[in-house]
């Protein structure tokens, strides 16, 4: 977008696009992963060009059906969430992945999958997720060492663990790693859509 050389370029942190939008960080996500709005990460945050959010904000309103207002609600209308929730699924098994993916594909989830921890950090390194679902026990990178660079990445970003021993130590572990809850194997479809539900917040 070009800008006016008169003026310096407004760069917004995160926490002003979202009182600026008044929308959910998970709703900021979702706009970056469409590309709806360029952003640049700066360490553990994002970045934004105030060009962008403007430009995004107005096509929005102009996509839109005229909203009536009255004397009580006269204010733009806010911007709806767009997208769909995003999952990574981290395993070493290729048939739990598969299995995975097709549950929460089914129930309108985007899913990426990764075959272990090293992979899965290279995956939150390059883009946001809703949700992190992650085996504990994988070779080279494990669950725990995922987590951990998983809370460094984005400390809020909700993490479903799979284990099937809901007593072990390493569980402990991740309990203390603030994990939001638990896949024991093995697990049905009612009861992994109800868990990232409750994960996501849906």
């Amino acid at each position: 977008m070009p800008t006016n050389p008169s003026q310096p370029e407004v760069i917004m942190t995160t926490e002003e696009v979202l009182a600026y939008l008044q929308v959910k960080l998970r709703t900021v996500y979702r706009l970056i992963k469409a590309g709806k709005i360029p952003a640049v990460r700066v360490g553990r945050q994002w970045r934004f060009r105030k060009g962008d959010v403007d430009a995004w904000l107005n096509a929005e309103r102009l996509n839109r059906p005229p909203v009536i207002q009255t004397s009580a609600d006269a204010v733009s209308p806010r911007p709806m969430p767009v997208g769909r929730p995003r999952v990574l699924v981290v395993d070493d098994e290729e048939s739990i992945r598969e299995l995975l993916s097709k549950m929460l594909a089914m129930a309108e989830y985007d899913v990426d999958t990764a075959p272990d921890g090293r992979t899965g950090i290279e995956r939150l390194r390059q883009q946001p997720y809703d949700l992190l679902i992650s085996d504990l026990k994988m070779p080279n990178v494990d669950g725990i060492a995922l987590i951990r660079e998983a809370r460094h990445l984005a400390s809020s970003m909700p993490v479903l663990i799979i284990t099937g021993y809901s007593s072990e130590q390493s569980a402990i572990e991740a309990v203390n790693l603030g994990v939001t809850g638990y896949l024991t194997k093995p697990f049905r479809a009612p009861q992994v859509l109800a868990a990232t539900a409750r994960a996501i917040g849906d």
